[in-house]
């Protein structure tokens, strides 16, 4: 039976590119914990997991479109390297957090030459299939403390 909102779920996984090339692993460290219903990981991630019996292995590969989305040009702007402070120390490949009215928006410096800056809006893993590999540990109700801080909290109730 599928897990529902309001639980938190403990998971190992692995990620990889179309090519099989490793992006990221939870297998050499701590596995990952997040609260179920509430947006924390990717959907269709979560929808698989919510289907498996503790223990259990899975492969998933998602697209674009259920994974971080396609990558769009439109994403990517060019300003002038003046609207940035000119103490910023920055290279591309450098991620930046752009401060708005209303919070903070990552990007990553795409490109930079004396009179402009060429930052990209995509998440970085926009446009690629992914191929997860996850095992399903734990799945337990949240605490009320989990549900008023709005995530998971580790062994003896610490935060992750």
């Amino acid at each position: 039976m599928p897990f529902k909102k309001d639980h938190v779920v403990t998971f190992h996984y692995s990620v990889s590119d179309s090519d099989g090339k490793l992006i990221d692993s939870s297998y050499e460290q701590e596995p990952l914990s997040f609260l179920s219903g509430h947006g924390q990981i990717i959907p269709k991630l979560e929808e698989t997991l919510s289907h498996m019996l503790v223990n259990a292995k899975k492969q998933i590969t998602l697209p674009p479109a259920d994974a971080y989305g396609e990558y769009k040009e439109k994403h990517v702007q060019t300003i002038s390297r003046k609207e940035l402070p000119a103490d910023l120390d920055i290279k591309a490949g450098s991620e930046l957090w752009l401060k708005t009215d209303k919070n903070e928006i990552p990007c990553f410096v795409r490109s930079i030459d004396e009179d402009s800056v060429t930052l990209d809006f995509n998440h970085p893993l926009a446009g690629k299939t992914l191929k997860f590999e996850v095992e399903l540990l734990d799945v337990r109700p949240a605490t009320d403390e989990e549900l008023s801080h709005g995530h998971s909290h580790g062994p003896g109730g610490h935060h992750h």
